[in-house]
Parts: structure tokens; sequence; C-alpha cells
């Protein structure tokens, strides 16, 4: 990689943060992290519906769309064997294959994923045989409304339970952020949610950061892992300039890598 003008911005939550650095800088990039998401657990109403259904066999599909929503759902009940049993008595559907993967470490099968990683691929793939069917799913306050009418639509009764939130850290890791992107020193934006955007640019705005950030962006590469960031992205008044074929952070390093720096 060409080490002129490659350093990006990695704002993904603190839990994330050690991963993607080694990743970013195995790649050659120069990193600046700062997290404008903050991960946090909460029990909505429909949490204790959503277990029983499990845990008595009238799921017909669990979906989980990110290993955090697996991890503060494990936590909140109360026999986390009994639970994973109860999992692999039905169909489990994860968006891509790192929910895959941490499903697989706590030997939890699962049935299949997408072939596009996200709420339009999940229902694309589900829809021909969830008709009449209970999909339950469990997933932070955030999800995209796109998977839960996108399956209703195909005839399935959903239950969607919330088992985390997301929030604006604050700190001066953050500011400082704001203040090289404002002056060019960030080259490379990689943003991985719409909430990762709205976080951005509001203290970008209570800074007065951001026309100065905007400018900067039209000459900088912004990426976006999927349609609803990117479209996030364009309400602000830019244009993302790379969207990565498999909706992961290590394919949207390679994706930057392959069409700039190589």
């Amino acid at each position: 990689m060409d080490k002129k003008n490659n350093t990006i911005a990695i704002m993904r939550p603190r839990n994330y943060l050690a991963k993607s650095r080694e990743m970013a800088q195995s790649m050659g990039y120069e990193v600046f992290e700062a997290p404008m998401i903050e991960l946090t657990d909460m029990k909505d109403d429909m949490f204790d519906t959503f277990t029983e259904h499990v845990l008595s066999g009238k799921s017909d599909y669990v979906i989980f769309t990110s290993a955090n929503g697996i991890d503060y759902t494990l936590d909140k009940v109360d026999d986390r064997n009994e639970f994973a049993n109860a999992l692999n008595r039905t169909k489990v559907i994860t968006i891509g294959p790192n929910t895959k993967k941490r499903l697989e470490e706590l030997d939890i099968g699962v049935l299949g994923i997408p072939g596009v990683y996200s709420s339009e691929g999940l229902v694309e793939y589900l829809c021909p045989d969830v008709k009449g069917k209970i999909v339950d799913t469990a997933r932070s306050a955030y999800g995209s409304i796109l998977l839960i009418e996108g399956l209703e639509k195909c005839g399935a009764s959903v239950l969607e339970t919330q088992v985390y939130t997301l929030m604006r850290p604050e700190g001066d890791k953050q500011r400082e952020l704001i203040k090289r992107a404002a002056t060019g020193d960030i080259t490379i934006f990689a943003f991985t949610s719409s909430m990762m955007v709205r976080n951005f640019f509001s203290l970008a705005e209570e800074m007065g950061k951001t026309d100065d950030i905007k400018e900067v962006m039209k000459k900088s590469i912004v990426a976006a892992i999927g349609t609803p960031t990117a479209n996030t992205i364009r309400e602000y008044g830019v244009e993302t300039t790379i969207k990565p074929c498999k909706y992961t952070f290590d394919e949207m390093l390679k994706t930057i890598k392959d069409e700039y720096f190589d």
C-alpha cells in the first residue's frame, strides 16, 4: 500500500477496536481510532416471550443479526446451556459469517446465512420458507425495520426483542477525531452502520465542523458497509466512494486497498 494519504478513521465499538486496528495495520493503513458507538445492555417487554418461544419449541426460526445480539441474549437467560440446547432444536439463521462463527464457538448450530449480509438479504433468503411460520429475532434497538416488515410481507409471524442499544460515546478521542477530520488529517472514513454516521455528524455539528468535514470528505475515501449506511451518509450531503460486496470490515479494508492503493 502507498503510505501517502492512507490514514483511516476506525469508529467501531470499543470491543472491536483492537482486532480492527490490527487488521488495518497489517494491510498497511495508518490508523486513528475513536469509537462513535457504545453498546449498552437492555431488556425489553418482549424478551421473556422470546425465550419462552425458544425454550418451548414454538419458534420455527431464530435470527441473530450480530455476535453482540447473541452475547447480550445469553447474558440475560436463566440457564445458558438449556437455552443453547433449545436453539439447537430450532432453525437458527445469522446475518453473516462473523455471527455464525460466534454461535459455533458456543456449540450452537446454524442452518444458514444469506448470500448478502443485510436485512434485505435475510428477507430474500427466508421468504420462500416462512409463510405461516413463527420467526423470532434478538437484536439491537436500532435494527433495520426492513427485516421485520419484509418477513411479515412473506407471511411470517415475527417477534422481535431488543437486547442491547447503541449510544454515542463522549470523550477527548471523539473530539480529536472531528478536529483531525476537519483539517484533512483523516483521508479514509470507514462507516459500518447508520448509527455511527449519525453520531459522527452529530458531534461534528456540535463542534461547528460539519461544513469543513464535508469539504474534506469530497476529496477523501468514504466507505460504507451496506446500502442503509450509504444512504445515511448521503443524507448529510456526502457520497460513498466504497461499498464492499461482502458486508464485513475485513472486506471493506481489502476493497479500499485494491481500488486505491494497489
